[in-house]
């Protein structure tokens, strides 16, 4: 009897422990990456005591680079009592988490005179051990491919890490271009693993650096596997889904967005981007796998279980651009352990963590051919059974959109000039437009999930892109036009074609479709359909001119944060606002207007009792926004 009795108390005490440790924010995207906190003291009822309990700011405002763009994206983790934090500058500081004091900070020097393609830093990683010279650490990933190991308590480089206290993860992928090889993401930690991506600049050429996925020691550095996402062998069963010998001189199909780890099962869940160049594949013919893809590797080998690819032959830049969600779904009555993942396309998927079988319907559809000489896309793609969270539709003259007459008209004329079947229409001579744009959609602020509720969130947006390809020998005549001046022009080099590509906006700058053009979004996992839909955000902080404060919905970076008490806590709209809405109805409850534009995600925590809500507001230059370099926390005032 007191046996079974002490066998109670052990269990209660263990239950207890992992009940809190799961309350806790430990790593990027919360536990599975379900973007949900068990916290459920701030609820509907006590809203009106919810209140600004400290701000800090870093300091970086991109003040010491000229040729880099600035934004604060980071996801704060949190670990006795401190909140660690990455800024746009790769600073990593230790924040009081009740006080909001520095503890202390670290700055890896970042070089100030070169150009960069990122300027996002979504946070660090940790993990405790029994290393005698850190015990506990903080690892960063920076913009020019280094992976430095910190103290937590101390920010002091952990020197047995590497070479004295970093590694330098831009060796091995070929030749680097620097400031378009880096890790905007944190790494993963599993058990004793540290599992790196990388982020790489787009649209420079065929041959890029590779985006190999590598786990290291966490204590050392050594490299213990590596993955490439492009197979280079024969004997890989994906080899043969690119043509010729394609796949030994594409480069990229890296994995930029945060990953994902299933202890208990030994798995990484990865996802993959698109291969070099984005918006031609004629030097790549095949689907492409394991390219735009969901990958399950083997944690300890590094090998490959299963795979789901979500965009075949990708001409649209539509890389799996969120953090995989380890949830369980409800199927025919029966809970599956699942991982979930929401994409540029704007549609969410879900399959078995163990077989990779889809647990929400997939198919593949018919969808447009391309016309371009060179190119050859695949006849279908594979489609959610959920409906799509965004617009995916043909666009008209009927859908042109301005506040001025000659607004509308000047959208209506590109859209009439312009080809638009839907999504998956490709890359013209003549010009496409891209519905969802290659931004999304949905983006890296990924899906949250409520498990109990089987209620998924996403925020999206709904702003089309145009793309047009420019055979090399007419790009000079082309632009003496002045018709691509305000086209970003990439060089895509060993291919036929430059590419140009823009946001489809109007001549005033605001979007030429219709609003909502950013929305929240709740799914019934159940029922596997919309529960509702709302716009996300107003035009105050991005309307060229003053005009009424509409609720339109704008666009959007970041995600959202569920709380038990059935709150959805989000910023991510180019607004400077942070809300609160019912996961139940989507109705906003709290509204708090920010410094700056909030495009990160939330995060809670709890000290002695109290539950804090913490996100960054940095603005985001590629957005005009005014910059920012505030981390914000609120908490029931008494």
């Amino acid at each position: 009897m007191r046996l079974n009795l002490f066998k109670m108390i052990i269990a209660g005490c263990c239950a207890l422990a992992s009940s809190a440790s799961a309350a806790q924010w430990d790593r990027y995207g919360g536990q599975g990456g379900r973007q949900f906190t068990e916290l459920d003291q701030i609820h509907s009822d006590n809203l009106a005591r919810l209140s600004q309990a400290w701000v800090f700011r870093t300091g970086d405002l991109n003040q010491n680079f000229s040729r880099k763009s600035h934004s604060f994206q980071t996801n704060p983790i949190y670990w006795n009592e401190l909140l660690f934090i990455s800024t746009s500058a790769n600073w990593v500081i230790a924040v009081n988490a009740t006080s909001g004091e520095e503890v202390w900070r670290f700055d890896p020097q970042l070089p100030k005179a070169i150009g960069y393609s990122e300027s996002a830093s979504r946070g660090v990683s940790l993990w405790h051990g029994d290393s005698e010279v850190c015990a506990d650490r903080i690892f960063l990933g920076t913009l020019v491919g280094q992976v430095y190991a910190l103290n937590a308590l101390t920010g002091e480089l952990c020197n047995d890490f590497g070479e004295g206290g970093s590694v330098d993860m831009s060796k091995g992928v070929g030749e680097v271009d620097i400031g378009d090889y880096g890790i905007t993401s944190p790494p993963a930690v599993l058990g004793d693993l540290l599992i790196v991506g990388s982020a790489i600049g787009d649209n420079r050429a065929v041959r890029s650096e590779r985006g190999i996925v590598r786990a290291l020691d966490v204590r050392t550095g050594a490299l213990l596997w590596l993955w490439d996402p492009i197979p280079r062998s024969s004997a890989d069963p994906a080899y043969s889904s690119w043509a010729d010998d394609s796949a030994a001189i594409a480069g990229s199909a890296n994995a930029w967005a945060p990953l994902s780890v299933d202890e208990e099962r030994d798995l990484v869940f990865v996802p993959t981007s698109s291969p070099s160049p984005d918006f031609y594949g004629g030097e790549r013919l095949g689907d492409n796998r394991y390219a735009n893809s969901l990958v399950a590797l083997r944690g300890s080998t590094g090998q490959v279980v299963w795979h789901q690819q979500l965009v075949h032959h990708d001409v649209w830049d539509y890389d799996v651009p969120s953090q995989p969600t380890l949830t369980t779904l409800q199927v025919d009555g029966e809970r599956l352990p699942a991982v979930m993942v929401v994409t540029k396309t704007a549609m969410l998927y879900g399959f078995h963590r163990d077989t990779g079988q889809p647990l929400i319907g997939m198919t593949e559809q018919t969808v447009p051919a391309s016309d371009v000489p060179g190119e050859r896309l695949s006849p279908t793609q594979p489609f959610s059974s959920i409906p799509p969270l965004a617009d995916q539709g043909a666009l008209t003259v009927d859908d042109a959109f301005g506040i001025a007459w000659f607004d509308e008209q000047a959208c209506a004329a590109t859209i009439e000039n312009f080809r638009s079947e839907g999504i998956f229409t490709p890359p013209t001579l003549q010009g496409t437009i891209l519905n969802p744009s290659y931004a999304g959609g949905a983006n890296w602020g990924g899906v949250a999930v409520d498990e109990s509720r089987q209620i998924a969130v996403a925020n999206v947006n709904q702003i089309p892109a145009l793309v047009r390809l420019i055979p090399r020998e007419e790009l000079d005549a082309i632009r003496a036009t002045g018709e691509l001046d305000d086209w970003d022009i990439s060089r895509m080099a060993g291919t036929p074609y430059f590419m140009a590509r823009r946001i489809f906006l109007s001549p005033i700058g605001l979007p030429c479709t219709r609003p909502p053009w950013g929305k929240l979004v709740a799914v019934d996992l159940v029922s596997q359909n919309i529960l509702w839909e709302v716009p996300l955000g107003r035009i105050t902080d991005i309307a060229p001119a003053p005009i009424p404060n509409f609720e339109w919905g704008v666009p959007n970076m970041g995600g959202p944060l569920l709380t038990k008490s059935g709150l959805i806590v989000i910023g991510a709209a180019a607004e400077h606002a942070l809300r609160i809405y019912d996961v139940h109805t989507g109705e906003e409850l709290w509204y708090q207007r920010l410094p700056a534009a909030a495009l990160a995600t939330p995060m809670s925590y709890e000290v002695d009792g109290v539950q804090y809500i913490a996100i960054a507001a940095g603005g985001h230059d590629q957005l005009g926004l005014e910059r920012g370099d505030y981390l914000v926390v609120f908490r029931l005032s008494e």
